[in-house]
This record gives C-alpha cells, sequence and structure tokens, in this order.
C-alpha cells in the first residue's frame, strides 16, 4: 500500500513526507483495519512534521482525522461491522485502567496513544484502530465535512467545556482557523455573543460570514468584557493579553497541544479569580458527544481539498494561512 511517511522533523517547505510503499496491515485482537477515504491535515501534524513535538519513534505516518471504512475485523471485535464507516481521532486509545481513565479522562492516561504519533495514521491507504476508539460517523455528515470533526471540533468542543462557556456569554476566540470556525457555530447554536481576534484579514472576514458579533486583532478589544475566551494560536504572548480582557471570575482555556512560552505578567493580570487552564486532548465522550451535536446543528466545516499527495503543500499552505478552514487530504 502506499503512505506518506515523515523520517526526519525538517521545515515543511522541504518536503520531509515522503510517499513510500509499505505491507497493508493485518489486525490483531481488539484491532480493526480501515480502508481510508480521507484524512484531515491538523496543527499538531505540522508541529510533528517540524520537530516541535517528538514521536517516540520514526518513521512514521501522520494523520488523525481520519474517515474511512471498516474493512477487516480482528479476533474478538463484535462491536463494528464491515463496512461501517467511522472516524478515527487523535485519541488511539488508554489504559482503560488508571486514576485518569476510571474518572473518564483518558485523555490524561499515562499510557494513552495517539493516532499519527505514536502510531501510524491516515496519511495512508489503510491503517490499524482499535476497535473500542473508532467513532461511528453520523449519516447525515458526508466524508470531507466529517474529517475536519475528528479533531479540529471535537477538542474545540472540549475547550469550550473547559471555558465553562454558559448559553449567552460573551466568548473570544483566538486565531481563527479549523478549530475556532467550528466552535464559533457551536456558540451561534449556544446563543453566546462571539468576538474574534486574528491577524488575517481572509480569517477575519471568514469569522464575519459565519457570524462572529465582532472580530479585530489580538491588540484590539470589542467594547464589552470577555466572559470567557479560548485561545487557538500556539503565542504565549497572547496568554496575558486576553486575561486583561477577562471580566473577573471569567475564564480563560488554552488550546494549543505546543505553545511558545508564555511571558511573566502581574499578578493583577490573573487577579479578581479569573481563571487560566489548559486542554489536552479530547475524550472519546467527547468525540460521540460533538458528532452527535454537529449532526443535530448541521455545522459546516470549510475545507480545501488536497491530493494526499501534496501532503507537504497542504501543510505548508496551513503554516503560511493560504486558506480558510482546515484542510483535507483525499486518496479519490
Amino acid at each position: 500500500m502506499k503512505a506518506y511517511r515523515l523520517f526526519e522533523p525538517a521545515p515543511v517547505e522541504e518536503k520531509p513526507i515522503r510517499s513510500v510503499e509499505i505491507p497493508v496491515p493485518e489486525p490483531g485482537p481488539g484491532q480493526v483495519r480501515l480502508k481510508v477515504s480521507l484524512c484531515g491535515a491538523c496543527h499538531t501534524d505540522l508541529h510533528t512534521v517540524e520537530g516541535e513535538i517528538h514521536p517516540p519513534a520514526l518513521p512514521v505516518t501522520p494523520g488523525h482525522q481520519v474517515v474511512g471504512v471498516v474493512e477487516a475485523l480482528g479476533a474478538g471485535v463484535q462491536e463494528r461491522q464491515l463496512g461501517q464507516r467511522v472516524g478515527l481521532p487523535w485519541l488511539y486509545s488508554a489504559c482503560g485502567k488508571c486514576e485518569f481513565c476510571q474518572r473518564g479522562q483518558e485523555n490524561l492516561c499515562p499510557n494513552a496513544k495517539f493516532t499519527g504519533f505514536h502510531v501510524d495514521g491516515g496519511y495512508a491507504e489503510y491503517l490499524l484502530a482499535e476497535a473500542d476508539y473508532v467513532l461511528p460517523l453520523p449519516d447525515g455528515i458526508p466524508d470531507e465535512q466529517a474529517a475536519p470533526l475528528l479533531c479540529a471540533g471535537i477538542v474545540g468542543y472540549r475547550s469550550l467545556k473547559q471555558a465553562e462557556i454558559q448559553p449567552g456569554e460573551h466568548v473570544g476566540l483566538v486565531g481563527f482557523g479549523a478549530s475556532a470556525h467550528l466552535c464559533l457555530q457551536v456558540l451561534n447554536h449556544w446563543g453566546c455573543r462571539v468576538s474574534v481576534f486574528t491577524r488575517s484579514e481572509e480569517h477575519r472576514q471568514h469569522a464575519r460570514d459565519l457570524g462572529a458579533d465582532w472580530v479585530g486583532e489580538a491588540g484590539q478589544s470589542p467594547e464589552r468584557a470577555l466572559d470567557r475566551a479560548v485561545i487557538f494560536a500556539p503565542s504565549g504572548n497572547l496568554v496575558p493579553l486576553m486575561l486583561e480582557k477577562l471580566r473577573p471570575g471569567g475564564t480563560l482555556a488554552v488550546n494549543a497541544i505546543y505553545m511558545s512560552d508564555i511571558p511573566s505578567f502581574s499578578y493583577r493580570t490573573i487577579y479578581e479569580e479569573r481563571t487560566l487552564r489548559s486542554v489536552a486532548n479530547a475524550t472519546y465522550q467527547d468525540g460521540l458527544e460533538f458528532l452527535d451535536l454537529a449532526a443535530e446543528i448541521g455545522i459546516q466545516s470549510t475545507v480545501k481539498l488536497y491530493p494526499m499527495a501534496e501532503a507537504n503543500q497542504a501543510l505548508d499552505d496551513m503554516k503560511h494561512s493560504r486558506f480558510n478552514g482546515e484542510a483535507v487530504l483525499t486518496l479519490n
């Protein structure tokens, strides 16, 4: 089979992802083999390819927003069917036994494995997945719309929950790419007022088109203080800046697997019971909840399609904000 693999991290402009032929994998006990239809390209893939986060072993096939069809079942698999359309997200598996798994926080499991990082991901014709961790996809969501939901959507949804957003509140979204454009649609459904902070004029217009109430840059402020905010951009400098825009008792969630250092800031910035919290991965339950919500409210992913052979170009275009929404790599 054909796979697009990372052998050594390098700037994406140097095209470090290479096409290779490798054997079609056979599912072990509890596993399924998926025939990949397409796979979203995520900022986490870019951080992996450029060496900002480090997989435990190389080479590795990136990609963790995988839409595919169950093609083969390993021993003991009963809850999946051949031909079933499913999604494989970032969370590949967890131990199920540790204190975090027992609390329903398998996203924090010290033995968790992540798709396209610890194990080969979706930049390939086939891949293996743990049957208990694939997500059944609602029939009403087409493949290319579903791919961005599997990471940008799910972890964005978790960010909104971690920010403790209540219906009708004033929410800031900082950075307006794949995750934020899906979160905005959820916030609209919840009746929230949304302010979007982004440098790109194209992204600002995209936010307006999707119903943002106020749009500007991080150095600007809407008239009313924010109740909650979520940072999607991997810049630590934004943290004290956004804390200053929060009302007393507000919450700032940081949705970033990698971020530059947060600079020192005065205590008054976080005083008056403001909360700063990170968002780490997402749980399987987050995935089930978000996909149901996406189908219910008709979330529309803005996508730019690329042949999978152009994975390097897709990540390069993402790095330089050359499109709105998310890149999706297709084998067709």
